[in-house]
């Protein structure tokens, strides 16, 4: 199992992905967490739909859940040290990650990060699969800029995106 574990990590790697920050804030707690697992799942219905997966262990997932509402910060080029941070490789946890980054929020009142896209989202659904939750969410307003590229993750590092 672990050969095909390793097998699976290493062709994961070469699906270059957006990088985003997923973050929250409510009775649980200011919190969030870089992902690059997030997709829209449908523009129909009553509110377009979104789906994360954050693993159980990270700091932010109880607040996530708790809270029942969190912002999908779609990161853009450049904004490395932000996805660093939320991902805990500089050494801040919790609120502290926060600190000195310009926030606003929007409906929910889940904090938005300057970025290239923001999806403010209420708490679906939720699915325990494996090491992870499936967590899917109603989209309660949207903010995006005319300008930049995403950040992209793949092959094991950061990339950006250029126009073909």
């Amino acid at each position: 199992m672990d050969d095909l574990r390793d097998a699976f990590i290493q062709a994961m790697s070469r699906a270059a992905a957006t990088v985003s920050v997923v973050t929250t804030d409510g009775p649980a707690g200011l919190a969030g967490v870089t992902v690059s697992a997030m997709t829209s799942v449908s523009a129909d219905g009553a509110a377009p739909t979104m789906l994360i997966c954050i693993n159980k262990d990270a700091s932010a997932a109880r607040p996530i859940l708790d809270n029942g509402v969190f912002a999908i910060n779609v990161l853009e080029a450049g904004q490395q040290r932000i996805a660093d941070l939320f991902a805990g490789r500089a050494g801040a946890s919790g609120a502290e990650r926060f600190a000195g980054l310009e926030i606003e929020t929007m409906a929910t009142g889940a904090p938005i990060l300057p970025g290239l896209a923001a999806f403010d989202c209420d708490l679906q659904d939720v699915d325990p699969i494996g090491t992870h939750h499936v967590i899917l969410g109603a989209v309660r307003a949207v903010r995006s800029s005319d300008t930049g590229t995403p950040l992209i993750y793949g092959m094991r590092s950061y990339l950006r995106a250029e126009r073909a």
